[in-house]
């Protein structure tokens, strides 16, 4: 590696060590490297530039809006209703409580954009649920967090929104249905370990609730579930755009909880757009920061340097990306999604293409990844959060967390190995 890409790296760390925030650090380090490259002058116009630039971008505008909506539906009952859905029509089977923790945590994640927002509300119910009818308070802790990733898969994501902006132009609508499948395939492969580890611990099942009562649940819960068919329909049938459909996604979401539901309060609404500016405004000054940091790499020919060096390690694909799964993994345990795919994906996907994957097939297995590192020690900001809920600590949830990671881990190999999995629902609407 050049002396250039050894001071980027080591700033960046360093910075990173002595706790500096993330985007300040990815923005200094930038602006080091750029003052060792080029001229003082040259370097602070161009990172002012990078820095603009990089958030001037109509498909930025869904993140704001996605962001408004998931956190109006985060406080407009919609976690209660999906539980209580799936406790009637799953709850009866083996592990049941188990599995309903995991059906709610992938809707509310999936509806809401949010992991820690699905770990907060779902785990706060459905934990001591669980605990009063016998599961282990660890197991359920681990069920919370390791379900709740799944919802960064299946749209409305913020995250694939942004690797499509990282990746330079992959379109947002085919990541949106592209996710589908890998999401449902992580949310199943949870739900088989719970069922099987429930039996073996002997936990008990729910009782068969009768029809009227099932059909009143789910009902009841249709509403909320419909958001994801406005987004996906409006997108797939050429109505709006995937920005377009962030706005309606807020329409919807202020209906529902403010006049249908009724649990969103006027008076509550200003610091809910508090709340919704400055998380957009911290996701755009990483976006902006990563922008100036992508444009140092390619002016350096970093990333072409790495590729070459993955090719000379081997010239087996299956290993390869094997390679950079084990280091994306490792990355997702201690930085946040948002950063490491702006960082990494133009350091990889260069590989990935040279390797003949697609950037929506690679675009799926980063995001995949990074959302295990959420619930991974010892940074997993979901596994904080499952923790905090349950009251107990990462030491005692490792062991439990183990099956469900392994579980995940599998699907990730399937995903990365399989490109019929990300890219069959895009080509069969013609969205890829």
């Amino acid at each position: 590696m050049e002396l250039s890409g050894i001071i980027l790296l080591a700033v960046f760390c360093l910075l990173l060590v002595i706790n500096i925030p993330i985007s300040f650090s990815i923005g200094i380090a930038t602006l080091v490297t750029m003052l060792y490259t080029i001229d003082v002058m040259p370097a602070a116009t161009t990172i002012a530039q990078r820095l603009a630039g990089g958030i001037n971008s109509f498909a930025l505008l869904a993140i704001p809006f996605f962001v408004l909506s998931g956190l109006i539906m985060g406080q407009g009952g919609i976690a209660r209703r999906l539980i209580e859905c799936a406790m009637a029509l799953i709850g009866m089977l083996p592990g049941g409580l188990a599995l309903v923790n995991v059906l709610s945590c992938t809707l509310f994640g999936s509806i809401s954009g949010s992991a820690v927002a699905a770990t907060s509300a779902i785990g706060s119910f459905m934990i001591p649920e669980m605990e009063k009818k016998g599961y282990d308070r660890n197991f359920s802790a681990a069920v919370t967090g390791a379900a709740a990733t799944t919802g960064m898969l299946i749209p409305p994501s913020n995250i694939l929104i942004i690797y499509a902006i990282a990746s330079g132009g992959v379109s947002i609508a085919a990541l949106f249905v592209a996710g589908y499948l890998p999401g449902i395939l992580v949310a199943l492969a949870l739900m088989i370990v719970c069922a099987g580890y429930a039996k073996m611990k002997g936990y008990p099942t729910q009782d068969r609730l009768p029809i009227k009562i099932v059909l009143t649940k789910v009902l009841a819960a249709v509403p909320s579930l419909f958001l994801i068919f406005i987004i996906i329909g409006g997108i797939i049938g050429g109505i709006f755009t995937p920005t377009e459909a962030g706005a309606v996604a807020v329409l919807y979401s202020l209906l529902l909880s403010v006049v249908v539901y009724k649990e969103v309060k006027v008076k509550q609404l200003p610091e809910v757009l508090l709340k919704a500016g400055e998380t957009t405004a911290i996701v755009m000054l990483l976006i902006g920061a990563s922008s100036a940091m992508s444009w140092i790499l390619s002016y350096e020919n970093i990333p072409q340097a790495i590729t070459d060096f993955l090719l000379l390690l081997s010239d087996n694909p299956l290993l390869i990306l094997l390679i950079i799964n084990l280091t994306l993994l490792v990355v997702g345990a201690f930085m946040d999604m948002t950063p490491a795919v702006l960082i990494f994906t133009p350091i990889f996907l260069p590989v990935a293409v040279e390797l003949g994957m697609s950037p929506l097939h690679f675009g799926i297995m980063i995001v995949l990844n990074l959302s295990i590192g959420l619930c991974s020690p010892p940074v997993g900001s979901v596994l904080f959060v499952s923790c905090a809920v349950a009251k107990t600590t990462i030491g005692q949830i490792i062991r439990p967390l183990m099956p469900l990671y392994i579980a995940m881990f599998l699907v990730l190999m399937l995903v990365t190995y399989v490109p019929s999995l990300s890219e069959f629902l895009p080509q069969l609407f013609g969205l890829y």
